[in-house]
């Protein structure tokens, strides 16, 4: 792992992409000035706070994962328009049970290895944990819970009857929404509360780019290239270990 302290005009994310070349696979911290215990942690959740992406295992049960999961690796890549790909998905999922909703979450919905030790930690240290998902309150409700995140923001799938609208019920949650969201909590703590975020798509590059500590988890290459820290190699508590808590202030989830 490399933790680093940088000032003046350097750039804290040119440096982290600099690293990542000689030191390809090692997790890494750059910031600027002292690092210390951020006071707000907003953070993306599939493939990030989980294992997986939930549209696409939820996609299994109507037969349809591979078709979904093409579609959701474009938009995670930025090749697509985010939300024009949730819509078209979630589209697909129309008439699937919402009872698969359920059994997807007890079936295939895993958080990511060290996941509930890093909230339990950020919280035991006073720091607001926020996860703002372009996923889905059926899944992302159940995962803050499980985790001791203190909000949650995503879509909302439309249900009618038992079954999948197709739809989604109110305002897409995006990139922008996620931003929005972070910039909200800030502005609650005052100013210089610090930030620290993680994700791993192109749908997470505006909450990388805008938090003190941004880290992209085992990430695609546009996220990597926007955050100035990054989780390779370790689990979500290497991030614990490049904020400089002691492990014996850890608290296990």
């Amino acid at each position: 792992m490399v933790e680093l302290q940088c000032g003046g005009t350097t750039d804290p994310v040119h440096l982290n992409r600099m690293v990542a070349e000689y030191f390809p696979g090692c997790d890494a911290l750059i910031a600027e000035g002292e690092i210390t215990m951020p006071a707000l942690f907003v953070s993306d959740m599939d493939s990030t706070m989980i294992e997986q992406e939930c549209i696409d295992e939820l996609a299994d049960y109507a037969g349809l994962k591979e078709q979904i999961a093409q579609i959701t690796e474009r938009a995670m890549q930025g090749e697509l328009d985010f939300g024009d790909a949730l819509r078209e998905r979630v589209g697909l999922l129309k008439g699937l049970d919402e009872a698969a909703i359920e059994q997807c979450l007890a079936e295939r919905i895993s958080p990511m290895p060290g996941a509930k030790t890093l909230v339990a930690t950020l919280k035991a240290h006073g720091c607001r944990c926020v996860l703002v998902t372009g996923g889905f309150h059926h899944f992302g409700d159940r995962v803050a819970h499980d985790l001791g995140f203190d909000r949650v923001v995503g879509n909302r799938l439309g249900v009618a009857d038992g079954k999948l609208t197709g739809l989604l019920a109110g305002p897409i949650s995006d990139a922008s929404t996620k931003l929005s969201v972070l910039r909200e909590e800030a502005a609650v703590l005052g100013q210089g509360a610090r930030v620290l975020s993680s994700g791993d798509g192109a749908n997470d590059i505006p909450i990388l780019e805008a938090a003190d500590y941004g880290f992209a988890y085992r990430a695609k290459p546009a996220a990597r290239s926007a955050a100035n820290g990054r989780i390779d190699a370790g689990d979500l508590t290497h991030i614990l270990d490049l904020l400089g808590v002691p492990r014996d202030r850890w608290v296990t989830g």
